[in-house]
């Protein structure tokens, strides 16, 4: 059985985040960890491969050459390959053209399972999973919080709301993992220093199956960034001391004033 697990270096934002002028992320400038989702889908792969014989994880993924320290952290984990795709031509991509990227990297490779995380703490918009499936015309589950394996189908929990579905998928297919999904185990020492002695495959754009260089990149990207900003610091705000009566008539009237009520 075959997994690949697409992860993501994503900028800590306890270290704040930088700009470039054109409102992309100057991802070069940042402290970076592996995207948590996309470490509780790793987890979950890591997890098949100890409990089922002859399964191979191979994690991916897009990014600056610096993004191979994610790819060796998660082979230090336990993963067995890593695959990075890198070129200026792809820089600045939205979701469209990331997942056009990816699909076309994941062409290229072997596959029974796909696993992503549902979205990535530096855009937040949980569609680059279900775009690759699309693309690949996969099967997709998102939003998993539990993954089993039974004969050539995927069983998964689905969060929902209070509650969650049990779906069942046949292979390929695509899964997309919450962080909530498990707790992901720690880098060995010993998988460190071969994780680091390891050859990482590295494709650029000439490397990837069936896209368009309409596509891809910041140029082939619909989604426009207007403005982008740092956490704006608040105030200290209005202090007032009223009595009780005074201070419900006084929270009263900002209410109605800002038109909450």
């Amino acid at each position: 059985m075959k997994i690949v697990v697409c992860i993501k270096q994503v900028p800590d934002t306890k270290g704040g985040v930088k700009f470039n002028p054109d409102g992309t992320l100057d991802r070069g400038a940042m402290l970076t960890i592996m995207n948590p989702d996309d470490k509780a889908g790793l987890e979950a792969a890591l997890r098949i491969k100890d409990e089922n014989d002859n399964v191979e994880v191979t994690v991916l993924t897009m990014g600056l050459p610096k993004a191979d320290e994610v790819l060796r952290e998660a082979m230090a984990m336990g993963a067995d390959k890593g695959v990075l795709v890198t070129d200026r031509v792809l820089g600045g991509a939205d979701t469209w053209a990331t997942s056009t990227t990816i699909a076309g990297a994941l062409r290229n490779i072997d596959y029974d399972l796909i696993i992503t995380g549902r979205q990535a703490i530096d855009g937040d918009t949980a569609q680059v999973g279900p775009q690759i499936a699309e693309h690949l015309d996969l099967p997709v589950i998102s939003y998993a919080q539990d993954i089993k394996i039974e004969g050539d189908a995927v069983v998964v929990q689905r969060q929902y709301e209070d509650r969650y579905h049990v779906l069942k998928a046949q292979m390929p297919c695509l899964v997309t993992a919450l962080a909530e999904l498990n707790e992901p185990r720690y880098m060995t020492p010993g998988g460190i220093f071969d994780a680091y002695d390891a050859e990482i495959t590295t494709w650029g754009r000439a490397d990837l199956k069936d896209i368009d260089d309409s596509n891809i990149g910041l140029a082939g990207s619909p989604t426009k960034i207007a403005k982008a900003s740092d956490k704006v610091r608040k105030g200290a705000g209005e202090q007032v001391t009223l009595d009780p009566e005074e201070s419900v008539t006084y929270i009263m009237d900002k209410l109605k004033e800002k038109h909450v009520i």
